[in-house]
């Protein structure tokens, strides 16, 4: 046969294979868009950012997402902030979100810029799992037991300075005032009195960069971000100045590592990029999330007047029990039962964090779609925890809801599975504490034009920072 014959064979056959192979990858790409959630990326970058932080402001971000699920399903795509996005929805789905090995924690773009990369959010395998138990060790049962008096000693002293002798109080501002004070004891251990200073410019440092972590990440003149980057370079050098005398006296034996957890992760060698990126992290993840359930809290008793006749009642009969000025103890803490299903049905109501994210490490499939690597899953907790079929009339503030178990996966506000959060101890002793003392020492009543209404962006915030009229019940 000619060579030329056999020279075009030879390039038919190759061009057969190569159209055959292209065809087939063709296929599978067309499979692979097929398997889906339905939904769409909308524009370039933009997506549906804007709409969904918009809802977030003017808080109908759950009839916002409730909306996309009515039209798409329980598992739907679109894109936030840049990243294409998958809304699952739902107890399984919760289920699928705490559990996935597919899965892994995820901030915001803006967010790492403010807290550090290194953050216990970001990390993954032994980093991971070597912070993960430096927090757990510090904020384990055994622990959290001897905090209690220390955190007594914050509350008394913030309510009878900051309440006792004020007619109004502007009651969001308040907790999370208590509540930094009450973190930069645990977690730096700053006294009131000789690191007073540095405890006020830390507050003011966090505040700020706060109303970062859910901004559009350009760092441009007047944005939110780049003020928010500039009160994170103040904060964190702040901290390593912190860190640096703590690392001194830990030399020198003046302070020991079950301290703080500061200390404690000095004491085990930890990086100081890494110390400072988590002490951060777990600063704006413990004070501003318990300070919201405490605003809320306050808000829901004034609104519901029997459940405020019950917690007081349950309250008052643990303070007869106590000597006068004598302190809180964790057995007294185990008597207000009620009162943490009032702040477990605020959770419900009111969860702190609307929604959370994940990153998607491999190829993983949910209730039969494909959500690629490199997307981002989010789970809204609202739209299982307002689920009628779960929990009926579920506007209404019921803490008879948590007499008895609930669903799995139904109730999220403190994560689920082997993603509990580890702080939600010390949440619930901070959150008792403070209710023990504002519902013995003070009556309240929303201030006039104050109508409790609240945004959440970034988190949940009301008007006003919820402004109340109270009257002191001693003294």
């Amino acid at each position: 046969m000619d060579a030329s014959v056999l020279a075009a064979l030879a390039a038919l056959i190759l061009a057969s294979i190569f159209l055959l192979s292209k065809q087939r990858s063709s296929a599978r790409e067309d499979h692979r868009r097929q398997q889906l959630p339905p939904g769409s990326l909308g524009l370039p970058v933009i997506g549906q950012t804007l709409g969904f932080l918009n809802a977030l402001r003017s808080n109908t971000a759950e009839a916002w997402l409730r909306q996309r699920a009515a039209t798409h399903g329980p598992v739907s795509r679109f894109s936030f902030l840049g990243v294409p996005t998958v809304l699952i929805v739902g107890p399984s789905a919760n289920k699928f979100f705490f559990s996935s090995p597919g899965l892994t924690a995820k901030t915001t773009m803006a967010a790492n810029r403010m807290v550090g990369k290194r953050n216990i959010r970001e990390l993954t395998g032994s980093d991971h799992r070597r912070v993960r138990a430096m927090f757990v060790k510090f904020l384990k049962l055994d622990a959290v037991r001897g905090y209690v008096a220390s955190i007594d000693d914050e509350v008394r002293h913030h309510l009878s300075t900051e309440w006792r002798g004020h007619a109004t109080v502007a009651v969001m501002p308040s907790m999370k005032s208590l509540t930094f004070d009450i973190m930069c004891t645990a977690i730096f251990g700053l006294d009131r009195g000789a690191h007073a200073a540095v405890r006020q410019k830390l507050s003011v440092e966090f505040q700020q960069l706060v109303r970062g972590t859910l901004s559009v990440p350009l760092n441009l003149p007047f944005t939110t971000f780049r003020k928010c980057l500039a009160a994170s370079r103040r904060g964190r050098q702040t901290v390593a100045r912190i860190m640096e005398e703590k690392r001194a006296k830990l030399e020198r034996g003046e302070i020991s590592p079950s301290d703080d957890l500061m200390t404690h992760m000095l004491s085990e060698g930890v990086a100081d990029e890494d110390i400072i990126d988590n002490v951060i992290f777990m600063m704006l993840a413990a004070h501003d999330t318990t300070a919201i359930l405490l605003t809320f809290l306050i808000r829901h008793l004034d609104n519901n007047r029997d459940v405020y006749t019950r917690v007081v009642a349950e309250q008052e009969e643990v303070a007869r029990s106590k000597a006068p000025g004598e302190s809180l103890t964790w057995d007294d803490l185990g008597k207000m039962r009620y009162t943490w299903a009032v702040a477990m049905e605020t959770l419900r109501l009111v969860p702190p964090v609307f929604s959370n994210t994940r990153r998607v490490v491999d190829d993983v499939e949910f209730n039969g779609h494909l959500i690629p690597k490199g997307w981002q899953v989010m789970s809204a907790v609202n739209l299982t925890q307002w689920d009628p079929a779960i929990f009926p009339d579920p506007d209404k503030l019921d803490p008879t809801r948590f007499e008895s178990p609930l669903p799995p996966y139904s109730f999220v506000a403190f994560g689920g599975g082997a993603r509990v959060c580890p702080g939600n101890e010390f949440a619930r002793v901070e959150a008792l504490v403070a209710m023990h003392y504002i519902v013995t020492g003070f009556r309240w009543k929303l201030a006039a034009g104050c109508d409790g209404s609240f945004s959440r962006y970034p988190m949940p915030s009301p008007a006003q920072g919820l402004l109340i009229d109270i009257e002191p019940i001693w003294g």
